[in-house]
């Protein structure tokens, strides 16, 4: 086994299987909701929206896109330890991600197909997409020697429940953050295939529109139940979800930017892009968006990354609590940048003209 296999972090549950990592604020969640609540929306008011959206779910234009080539078929020795420690760890995330939206739509397909089935194929339809991509990040583990046990996963990871609501917020900026993340690595991979170190990279430029899809029908759900979207409230989760979403992506990636870099990328300009247009695209759907053009915004981040590395060696050969106490400085670092990203004043959508293409 490669020394790289043989870290904490890729630890092994038995032969070939890797243990999940633990959860933590920033890894990939498992939601669940109020069903009932759910059951009872009306969509009307945007049915023939959500009816074009189900009408390009049934087609199905991925069908035959995930399909291994002999391109996968070699030794992977070739990646030193430490890029292929970040890749698996990339692949697991990403692949606990689509899984964790396998598990959610499924079941809401399932629980929704008695009261709404407009809404229960849909969700069925992207529960299918899901599935596909997390199998296929799976099998790319197994190519470095390990894979997710998928049932084990779905046991053991904890729930986090959200109002249908924010699960709405939540699902159509990870949806649209997703788009935004694969299409700007395929497009800088094409332009530069020297740094394309395994072949998966190939696949993004069709698996971006399954994300975009899925966002879409998304935008189109909360357009269909307006009291999420035009209240005080609405803007007030607006710039909570938003922020979430960016400095989680922001964190993680600065934390691991020797991935980035072994694709030929600067992990800081890279979501620098990624938050500018996918903020950009939540401006057709939330009455506002956030001022990421504000000279604090990336500063206050950069601030954060740092806290965040700092956070993640303070304690560590120190007993409980003393490791504690060296955290809470720099807990309390993020803590008050993210205070002061959010109070940093948004942009009203409305006084917003074009969009992004």
């Amino acid at each position: 086994m490669v020394d790289s296999l043989k870290r904490p972090e890729l630890e092994e549950l038995r032969p070939g299987v890797k243990r999940p990592a633990e959860d933590s604020i920033l890894t990939p969640r498992f939601y669940t909701t109020d069903f009932e609540e759910m059951a009872r929306m009306d969509i009307t008011a945007n049915e023939d929206e959500l009816r074009a959206i189900l009408e390009e779910f049934r087609t199905d234009y991925n069908r035959h896109h995930f399909v291994r080539s002999d391109e996968f078929k070699q030794s992977w020795d070739h990646l030193d330890g430490e890029t292929r420690r970040l890749f698996m760890e990339f692949l697991e995330r990403s692949c606990t991600a689509e899984f964790s939206g396998f598990l959610l739509y499924k079941e809401l397909s399932r629980k929704l197909k008695d009261t709404s089935p407009l809404l229960a194929e849909c969700f069925l339809l992207m529960s299918r997409d899901e599935a596909r991509h997390a199998g296929f990040l799976n099998k790319a583990m197994s190519d470095f020697g390990l894979q997710l046990d998928l049932g084990f996963l779905t046991e053991s990871k904890s729930y986090t429940f959200f109002k249908p609501k924010f699960i709405f917020y939540a699902t159509y900026l990870s949806e649209k953050i997703g788009y935004w993340r694969y299409i700007t690595i395929f497009r800088h991979l094409e332009a530069h295939p020297e740094h394309r170190i395994y072949p998966i990279f190939r696949f993004f430029e069709n698996w971006c529109q399954d994300e975009n899809r899925h966002g879409d029908f998304f935008d189109a759900i909360m357009k269909s139940q307006p009291q999420f979207l035009n209240n005080w409230r609405a803007r007030l989760w607006s710039r909570f979800f938003l922020l979430s979403v960016f400095a989680t992506m922001y964190l993680n990636d600065l934390q691991r930017s020797g991935f980035y870099a072994s694709l030929g990328l600067d992990a800081r300009d890279y979501d620098i892009e990624v938050i500018r247009k996918t903020n950009a695209t939540a401006g057709r759907v939330f009455p506002l968006i956030l001022n990421v053009d504000h000279p604090q915004f990336f500063a206050l981040l950069d601030d954060s990354a740092a806290a965040n590395a700092k956070l993640a060696v303070a304690g560590k050969n120190s007993p409980k609590p003393l490791k504690l106490l060296q955290k809470l400085p720099h807990i309390a670092k993020i803590g008050v940048n993210m205070l002061r990203l959010y109070l940093i004043k948004p942009i009203d959508t409305a006084r917003l003209e074009g969009s992004v293409k």
